[in-house]
């Protein structure tokens, strides 16, 4: 059946094939539709908070800004999730959102349900380690365990030449292990390009063959400092490295994906060259 009608000189066409539905078959379908994406059923949402009320059921309601464009996402943390949050939100405070996607039916009008609130910047660093983290191990780069050689001859030591972490091994070293061949292969350890320079490092020890440990160090810093210690190209060439790898990175609170990827990791460059040798 064909229904034909015309509208300020437009004609539409009403066919069998096209579907009819009520208001409700659209919310119940766009639903339907987002429960099943798994995209969307659990993500991290960034923006800036720019409003932020908890009304007389306990439940809070925040509205989420990008700041670029403009565009606003409404969300929403139950009663019950409510006492869960890492933080309480503030209007302008920039926020990492933990939820799922979903059509509230009653307006027509999707949210975000809120599950978890982390505060931006320190927060998003926080995240992307845990999620590399989590990928990288999945992968089995953090299941080296090879034990380190009992009375080493040679070992290979990267690290930068002005870091205070090379004096404090290589007095470490002399002072336990006297006639202890060191070979220094240097290496930037902060900055952008650290990550590539850390890894040619750990390259030329394997190719040149003699050393029977390796270990990467670097002193004690700011976090951003040690970032290059969590880039995924170091991390691989730890773990792939053909000799095993000692660290010896920041202080005994620091903590870097480098380490886990290490066959063994010590608090310091000085513990992890007390390590090495007897």
């Amino acid at each position: 059946m064909t229904l034909a009608a015309r509208s300020s000189g437009m004609e539409f066409l009403l066919t069998d094939e096209a579907p009819l539905l009520s208001v409700g078959g659209v919310s119940r379908y766009l639903k339907s539709l987002l429960a099943g994406d798994p995209y969307l059923v659990r993500l991290w949402v960034s923006g800036e908070v720019s409003s932020c009320q908890r009304n007389r059921n306990g439940h809070l309601f925040l509205t989420l800004t990008d700041p670029e464009t403009g565009d606003v996402l409404k969300g929403v943390v139950w009663q019950g999730q409510t006492s869960r949050l890492s933080f309480w939100p503030e209007v302008g405070q920039q926020v990492l959102a933990l939820g799922q996607l979903g059509i509230y039916s009653g307006g027509s009008h999707y949210r975000l349900v809120i599950w978890q609130l982390l505060p931006a910047g320190e927060g998003l660093l926080a995240l992307r380690f845990q999620q590399l983290k989590a990928r990288l191990s999945a992968e089995g780069l953090f299941d080296n365990q090879r034990p380190l050689p009992v009375h080493p001859q040679c070992i290979a030591v990267v690290s930068s030449p002005h870091a205070a972490g090379w004096g404090d091994i290589r007095r470490t070293l002399n002072q336990r292990y006297p006639g202890l061949r060191v070979l220094f292969s240097p290496a930037q350890v902060q900055g952008e390009a650290a990550p590539e320079s850390i890894v040619r490092a750990i390259r030329r020890v394997e190719q040149d063959g003699r050393a029977e440990v390796l270990l990467l160090a670097r002193g004690g810093g700011a976090s951003e400092d040690l970032a290059c210690f969590n880039d995924e190209r170091v991390v691989r060439a730890i773990a792939e490295c053909r000799i095993p790898v000692v660290t010896g990175i920041g202080h005994q609170r620091d903590e870097t994906l480098a380490d886990y990827a290490a066959d063994y990791a010590a608090h310091t460059p000085t513990a992890a060259a007390e390590r090495i040798v007897p």
